[in-house]
């Protein structure tokens, strides 16, 4: 009796450890972000066929300054702040002419776009929030069905960038331009500070960037 006992209790301890190192290991390769919810709102035909044109169109990425100096100038200010959270020169690199390019072409600030990211996903590409918002920018699946097509993925880069960036332009178009506004309805809590000021104080602290005079 003490021996199957003993077997018994060794099975259900080697069942539990099992179980835990399982989720260490999830954990350890899936980033839980706890975002807010986007309220999915129905969309008038003219404004679904502009979001659709917005985000089927995938030009390449580039630098859009006034000149090379100021792209690169750009680029390596930005890249060393980044380098901590994403190591890889070449990828660091390539992830910020997307966020250039990105947030340039939707009319944002690729500064408030960065601080948005750090934010929602702590610039973490697998990211993925209890509510099903997914990738850098946090999008939630409900927008793939409304102004994509099925076979898009949105931890790919630059679709999630594409996708971040159009809704918060269509936010900001439904709120007249109001920054604060804006940001509560990509985060679903419209009308509570917390986000916005969350966003903006990320911008301001970690992002803002002046160009220097040549």
């Amino acid at each position: 009796m003490f021996n199957h006992n003993l077997l018994k209790f060794l099975h259900q301890l080697l069942t539990k450890v099992s179980q835990t190192l399982l989720l260490i290991g999830l954990l350890a390769t899936t980033s839980i972000c706890q975002a807010g919810s986007q309220k999915e709102e129905p969309l008038s035909n003219s404004v679904k066929s502009m979001l659709q044109k917005s985000i089927a169109d995938l030009g390449a990425p580039k630098l859009i300054f006034a000149n090379e100096t100021e792209g690169t100038a750009w680029l390596n200010e930005m890249s060393k702040r980044l380098e901590r959270r994403l190591p890889d020169a070449t990828y660091r690199q390539d992830f910020l002419r997307s966020v250039l390019y990105e947030a340039t072409r939707a009319g944002l600030d690729p500064q408030l776009v960065l601080g948005l990211i750090q934010v929602e996903s702590g610039f973490k590409k697998y990211a993925f929030s209890s509510v099903g918002a997914r990738g850098y920018m946090q999008v939630m699946p409900f927008w793939v069905r409304s102004i994509g097509t099925p076979e898009q993925n949105l931890f790919h880069l630059r679709l999630n960038l594409r996708y971040g960036c159009t809704i918060l332009r269509h936010y900001l178009d439904i709120e007249h331009g109001d920054l604060y506004r804006a940001l509560g309805r990509y985060n679903g809590s419209l009308g509570k500070p917390q986000y916005p000021n969350l966003v903006v104080g990320a911008w301001r602290k970690h992002w803002d960037y002046t160009p220097k005079t040549i």
